[in-house]
């Protein structure tokens, strides 16, 4: 097969982009090339939730139905230009050099090594420790499904709100739904994560038969699961507009309140920029809009 190739200059520097026509989703004939468009084009709504904060991505080098990995270390074969940020993770034990996407020239970057999924820190690279957004990561274990998903979601973020915080919904980009809460920076990750975790046993008290926190698959019996572990150090999750590695090659694709109920999950490589130009950046406001968390925990446990 040819391969092809082609230099290109974005905002100044210069990158040699390679096997363009490799397909990455066989069955719908979407191309290297393909995934770098889309990631050019919605570089100004996608490039925000990824800047200051370091960034795992996984690689498929031959596309969705071939090997791919997890890359947390920026190569030593990287450009000079491309900026990082050295984390110690596993508890001290290792230094990590993370990606720091900060331009759209280590966007494409990446994405020409093969990069599919984007999955940036909940913190930022300054603050390495404090996270500016609570998650919740709804995840239905069949026969539960998207009907679920939805009423699980108004739930959860009926209960929030009522607690004085603000929630910002997206599709997982697979079956599930993701709940983002803006933070002020001020609780550590373990604080953050006892109130998520409170927040959640409280949603399954009142849904018993539709919820579980129970993190064994085998134990959550065809429920939604809520998922408040996620807020942890290091651990991360797909950004808004990244692409997920799935047949249709879906996005995971923010919200508006009054869709959830009729919840749709078509949004895809093809039809996300349609949306963009209609709404623009839905998450937008979430970012710079954080509250603390002690008043919503004070609240809470009075309920």
């Amino acid at each position: 097969m040819r391969r092809v190739e082609k230099r290109v200059r974005i905002e100044g520097r210069e990158l040699v982009l390679t096997n363009l026509d490799k397909v990455f989703w066989p069955a719908e004939g979407y191309t290297k090339a393909d995934v770098l468009a889309y990631y050019v084009d919605i570089y100004p709504y996608l490039g925000p939730h990824l800047k200051d904060r370091p960034l795992v991505v996984t690689r498929y080098p031959n596309g969705i139905q071939g090997k791919f990995f997890y890359q947390k270390n920026l190569p030593e074969y990287a450009p000079p230009w491309i900026q990082s940020c050295p984390l110690p993770v596993e508890n001290g034990k290792r230094l990590v050099k993370f990606v720091l996407c900060q331009d759209l020239p280590t966007l494409v970057w990446l994405v020409n090594q093969g990069a599919i999924e984007l999955h940036p820190w909940l913190s930022r690279y300054d603050k390495p420790d404090y996270p500016d957004f609570a998650v919740f990561d709804l995840d239905p274990d069949p026969p539960s499904g998207l009907a679920e998903v939805r009423e699980v979601a108004l739930v959860l973020g009926r209960l929030l709100s009522d607690l004085g915080l603000k929630v910002f919904p997206k599709t997982s980009g697979a079956t599930g739904l993701h709940l983002y809460v803006p933070l002020a920076r001020r609780e550590t990750y373990e604080e953050v994560r006892e109130f998520c975790g409170a927040v959640a046993r409280a949603v399954a008290r009142r849904l018993p038969e539709l919820v579980t926190v129970e993190r064994r698959v085998r134990a959550r019996q065809g429920k939604v699961y809520i998922d408040w572990l996620q807020n942890i150090r290091g651990q991360t999750i797909c950004a808004p507009y990244s692409l997920r590695p799935l047949p249709g090659a879906p996005v995971s694709a923010p919200l508006l309140w009054e869709e959830v109920p009729a919840l749709a999950t078509g949004f895809t490589l093809k039809t996300i920029g349609r949306r963009v130009a209609e709404h623009g950046d839905l998450f937008a406001p979430a970012l710079g809009t954080g509250t603390a968390l002690r008043m919503a925990l004070r609240e809470l446990l009075h309920q």
